[in-house]
């Protein structure tokens, strides 16, 4: 790679034009050709955002950007990725039959206040693809919104209640719609299905495998692992997860995730209301160049994973972008590591 385009653009990162950048990492051909953390003053920005204290809220020192005093960074909606990434590895152990099984069948605990055949045919797939045609709106209104029915979800008691009581708006499968609501329902089926919460399923299946010690998930109140945003990485683990998923599932000879799976979370992209960007399994699809497709785990604040299959790259990049300041523009980072290539 040409290290002279990297070293620019992390100075870029570093100047704070493009927000508040907390690191980047980029490896390529499984090597890692560049490493940096990047210093953010958040206790001082804290002081002038209110004094409000708990895990859900954003401007609490103590859980973000960073875990309570440690170096493990918020990866907020990434962990959507690593939730998909676990309903697979469920389908190849057996655990779950099929992606077309009916999703609610695995919910007879509970009991929607808004009863809707169209919630029952809902599927699997359904879920993995934000489209499930419930009624929800996170991306109208800053995460900050106390509308939002993702902040709605975080204050409820119970999270899977107040997902299924939300109405139906369309047909399971006809419209993308966002909702962090829908992986909620994706960590509750793993606990039903595999009898293990879904931080303790992911920790033996996956992080195990993949050499990662280090890590914390939030709950939810009635215990549940919040798989919409609640997990805490550092960037080297966050990227062995990419490189998991740029090389098919496989890591070493083990064969971690179905073998076709990494291909299927592309196989039907399904449109989003942002015409450059696809979404697959919980992962948002890039499209670029002749046949080319970028695979991005993205989260709130400036979280992005993008793994580019064709170079062999796999870039990450920490932030907190939750102020009045430009956000790191996902396909600029990866335009910036296709440049680096080209111009090596």
């Amino acid at each position: 790679m040409n290290y002279d385009s990297l070293y620019a653009f992390s100075t870029q990162l570093e100047s704070g034009d493009l927000g508040y950048i907390d690191g980047m990492l980029v490896i390529r051909n499984g090597m890692i050709v560049f490493e940096k953390e990047y210093t953010n003053d958040y206790d001082s920005l804290f002081k002038t955002t209110g004094t409000k204290l708990g895990k859900y809220n954003y401007y609490d020192p103590l859980w973000h950007p960073y875990y309570n005093n440690t170096r493990l960074h918020t990866m907020q909606s990434v962990s959507k990725s690593f939730t998909a990434a676990a309903v697979g590895i469920a389908i190849n152990n057996g655990s779950i039959p099929s992606l077309d099984e009916k999703i609610m069948d695995y919910f007879d605990e509970y009991e929607s206040s808004t009863p809707d055949p169209r919630r029952d045919a809902m599927t699997i797939r359904d879920v993995l693809t934000m489209t499930t045609g419930i009624q929800w709106d996170e991306f109208s209104m800053p995460y900050t919104d106390p509308t939002s029915n993702c902040v709605q979800m975080e204050e409820s008691l119970d999270w899977i209640q107040y997902v299924i009581d939300q109405p139906m708006a369309f047909e399971p499968g006809e419209k993308y719609e966002y909702n962090s609501g829908a992986t909620m329902l994706l960590s509750y089926l793993i606990n039903k299905t595999t009898g293990q919460d879904l931080a303790d399923y992911v920790k033996t299946n996956l992080f195990e495998i993949l050499g990662i010690t280090n890590y914390y998930w939030k709950h939810t109140p009635t215990g549940l692992t919040d798989a919409e945003g609640g997990l805490y990485l550092r960037s080297r683990d966050l990227a062995k997860f990419g490189y998991l998923y740029l090389h098919n599932g496989k890591w070493g000879n083990n064969q971690v995730l179905p073998e076709n799976w990494v291909e299927n979370t592309q196989a039907k992209p399904v449109d989003t209301i942002w015409p450059k960007f696809k979404y697959g399994f919980q992962w948002w699809l890039m499209p670029y160049g002749k046949n080319h497709t970028a695979l991005l785990a993205s989260g709130l604040g400036g979280q992005r994973m993008i793994v580019l299959p064709e170079l062999d790259i796999v870039a990450v990049f920490t932030g907190w972008n939750i102020y009045e300041k430009p956000a790191l523009d996902s396909w600029m980072a990866m335009n910036k590591m296709i440049d680096a290539v080209i111009d090596e």
